[in-house]
């Protein structure tokens, strides 16, 4: 285990060499070797990470997006596709946005979507406009709110698609370079990590076309508690595992 970890962290010095310095060895490179050598993740050092067919900048160092995370977003589009003639606009919410990765792909992958982004950190708002700007993305296609949850949040959508924090952390899976650079506002959901979840899935139906979908990644050990709570709030919830076998996101519908 120890040789892969240190072949990784090889792996991602070349990366940040060929990425960030075009394989030139400079003062600047070594700077950033050293901050990589302490923990400071890669992406933040790079600046940006793809995500599906985007680049998403990370400025404000929000949650850097998961491989995980872009497995179901691929699957939310191929669903939201699959419904596109229903009608002429898609209305999607991207609730807990981060850097806004999830709706930036959304709205890259289909035209006829309008992309709403609620992010509680104002620090966040700046990053996700720059990733509308530079993923050309047309102004009249998104709007972004700063927004717990669904507080200045207003309409109807046909998807709500979510990463909240739902870290437990009694279950802290997260490594010691997550704890350390990334924001635990975007990591920990109190309340076993259900906190935030346990809000969403209660007050969504409100913001909810009769059709409309929830998508919520999770840790697999609050599956039970989302189904129960999907059912008390008049959705039918379907649990799906990501590309690694483990159960990550569910996706209710109102019965």
């Amino acid at each position: 285990m120890h040789n892969n970890i240190h072949s990784m962290k090889n792996q991602e010095e070349k990366w940040l060499l060929e990425e960030k310095f075009i394989g030139i060895e400079s003062e600047a490179f070594n700077a950033d070797l050293a901050l990589l050598r302490n923990g400071t993740p890669l992406a933040y050092l790079i600046g940006s990470i793809p995500f599906l067919e985007s680049t998403i900048y990370l400025d404000s160092h929000p949650l850097i997006p998961r491989t995980e995370t872009e497995y179901w977003t691929e699957k939310a589009i191929a669903e939201i596709n699959n419904c596109r003639g229903l009608t002429p606009t898609i209305n999607v919410l991207d609730l807990c946005a981060g850097s806004g990765a999830i709706g930036v792909a959304v709205a890259q992958a289909i035209p006829e979507t309008q992309v709403t982004f609620g992010e509680i950190d104002k620090e966040h708002l700046v990053t996700i406009g720059k990733n509308l700007e530079e993923n050309e993305i047309s102004c009249t296609r998104y709007k972004v709110f700063q927004s717990d949850l669904f507080e200045n949040i207003s309409g109807t959508f046909d998807y709500i698609l979510t990463n909240p924090p739902y870290i437990d952390p009694a279950v802290d899976r997260a490594e010691p370079s997550v704890k350390l650079h990334e924001p635990s506002l975007a990591l920990y959901g109190g309340n076993e990590g259900m906190a935030c979840i346990e809000k969403i899935i209660t007050q969504a139906p409100a913001y909810l076309t009769k059709t409309g979908q929830l998508w919520i990644e999770h840790e697999p050990e609050q599956s039970d508690k989302i189904s129960q709570l999907a059912e008390m709030d008049g959705f039918t919830c379907t649990t799906h595992n990501d590309q690694y076998g483990v159960e990550r996101y569910s996706v209710l519908v109102i019965q």
